[in-house]
C-alpha cells in the first residue's frame, strides 16, 4: 500500500474538568466461540505521556486510517510500511500530502447519510471524569476529513450539546444514543433539550447498545422501549430512523430487533470471530451480513454495521492479532469493501478509550481500539 505521512504538533494538554458522569460500561462485543458473550465494565486508568508530535498515515486515496504519536526517539518503521518522510511542522509541502477527498456512494442508507465512513466518540477522559467543550473540539480538530457521521452512546457529560457544537462546525450529522433504556424519558429529554428544535444535524438516535446481547435486557423489552422512544421523539419534532443498536450474533438471533428498527444496527468485530485475520475484516463484513438479512422480516432492510474495527494492542484470539500493522491492515480492508456504501460503516473508534476496564476476557484490548491513536486532549 502506497503511503503518505504528515506531522501535526499536538494541541496543549487542557485541564481536567471536575465530574460526575453516570456509570457507564463499555460497548460489549460479540465472542463467536460457539456465540459465548463476554462483557465487561469499567475503571480508572492512569495519565499516559503526551508525545511531541503525531503523524497521520494516509492511503493512496487520501484516507487518513492510523497515527503514531512520536517520542524523542523515532520508532522503527514497520517491515510492511515504507519509512515515513515526516515533515516537520510547520513546514507545509503539499505536494506530500494525498488530497483528503470523500468518495461518493452509490447508495444512500436508511439514515441519509451516505458521503463518507463514520466513526464513533466517547466524551471520557483516562480518569473517568467528563471531557469539556474545549477538550472535545480538541480531539475532533485532530479527525482528517472524509468522514461524515459520529456515533455517540449516551447523555452523561453534556456529550450530546458538546458533540452537536462540533459536528455542525465539520459538516458531520450525528447518529445519537439512549444508553440506558430505564431512564428513557430522561435521556430523550436531554436529546431534545439538545437539539433545542433543529433535528438536522441528527441523522438517527439508537436505543440501547448490545443490551440483548449483554443479557441487560430482553428483546421485548428493548423492541418496547424503541416503540416508546419513536413516539416520543416524533412529538418532539424528529423524524428521523430510530434503532436498536446490538451485535450481529444477537439481531440474527432475535430479528425482531432490526424488525422495530428503521434500519438494522448492528455491531460486527471480525476480531472477535477469532478465525480471521486483520487483512480479512472486510470480506468477512461482507459474508455475515447476509447471514442476518436471511433472516428479517423484510429482507430489503438496510443493514448498518455500526461499530466495527481492530484493536493496536493486547492478547491474541486465535489468528486474530492486535497491533498496529493490522490495525491498518482491518481499517484499510474494511474501507476497500464498503467504498461504493461508506454509509454503511462506523470505525470503532476514533481514539483510545483509556477509561475501559483491561478484561482478559475481552483479549486485554479493550482500550486499544483507537484508529486515531491516543486522544490529543488527554
Amino acid at each position: 500500500m502506497k503511503t503518505t505521512t504528515f506531522a501535526v504538533p499536538p494541541p496543549s494538554l487542557l485541564q481536567l474538568v471536575s465530574a460526575h458522569p453516570l456509570r457507564r460500561h463499555a460497548p460489549q462485543h460479540q465472542k463467536k466461540d460457539g456465540d459465548v458473550v463476554a462483557t465487561v465494565v469499567n475503571t480508572v486508568y492512569e495519565r499516559a505521556t503526551s508525545g511531541p508530535r503525531v503523524i497521520v498515515y494516509v492511503d493512496q486515496e487520501g484516507w487518513a486510517y492510523s497515527t503514531v504519536t512520536e517520542q524523542a526517539a523515532e520508532p522503527s518503521p514497520s517491515p510492511e510500511v515504507a519509512p515515513p518522510a515526516v515533515i516537520p511542522a510547520p513546514v507545509v509541502v503539499a505536494a506530500a500530502v494525498a488530497p483528503v477527498s470523500s468518495p461518493s456512494s452509490s447508495s444512500s442508507p436508511s439514515s441519509g447519510e451516505g458521503s463518507g465512513f463514520g466513526f464513533s466518540y466517547t466524551p471520557y477522559n483516562k480518569d473517568n471524569t467528563c471531557k469539556s467543550q474545549d477538550q472535545v473540539r480538541t480531539d475532533f480538530a485532530a479527525i482528517p476529513s472524509g468522514y461524515s457521521r459520529v456515533r455517540i452512546y449516551g447523555t452523561d457529560c453534556n456529550q450530546v450539546s458538546n458533540v452537536l457544537s462540533v459536528a455542525k462546525s465539520k459538516g458531520l450529522t450525528i447518529f445519537a444514543g439512549v444508553y440506558n433504556i430505564d431512564n428513557l424519558s430522561q435521556e430523550i429529554g436531554l436529546i431534545t433539550s439538545a437539539a433545542n428544535g433543529d433535528w438536522s444535524t441528527f441523522d438517527t438516535i439508537s436505543i440501547g447498545n448490545e443490551l440483548v446481547n449483554s443479557g441487560a435486557a430482553s428483546p421485548e423489552k428493548v423492541v418496547a422501549a424503541v416503540n416508546s422512544a419513536r413516539s416520543q421523539l416524533r412529538s418532539a419534532g424528529y423524524t428521523g430512523p430510530v434503532v436498536t443498536v446490538d451485535t450481529l450474533v444477537a439481531a440474527r438471533a432475535n430479528p425482531s430487533l432490526c424488525d422495530a428498527s428503521d434500519f438494522c444496527a448492528v455491531n460486527c468485530h471480525p476480531f472477535f470471530d477469532g478465525t480471521i485475520e486483520a487483512k480479512e475484516s472486510g470480506a468477512f463484513l461482507e459474508r455475515e451480513i447476509p447471514t442476518l438479512k436471511s433472516k428479517l422480516a423484510n429482507q430489503n432492510q438496510e443493514i448498518i454495521i455500526t461499530e466495527t474495527g481492530w484493536p493496536s494492542k493486547g492478547d491474541t484470539n486465535g489468528a486474530a492479532v492486535p497491533s498496529s500493522e493490522n490495525q491498518v491492515a482491518a481499517i484499510s480492508s474494511i474501507k476497500s469493501s464498503f467504498s461504493s456504501n461508506p454509509g454503511h460503516i462506523i470505525l470503532f473508534t476514533t481514539f483510545n478509550d483509556l477509561w475501559k476496564v483491561s478484561s482478559p476476557s475481552q483479549f486485554s484490548a479493550e482500550q486499544y481500539w483507537g484508529f486515531l491513536g491516543d486522544s490529543p486532549s488527554g
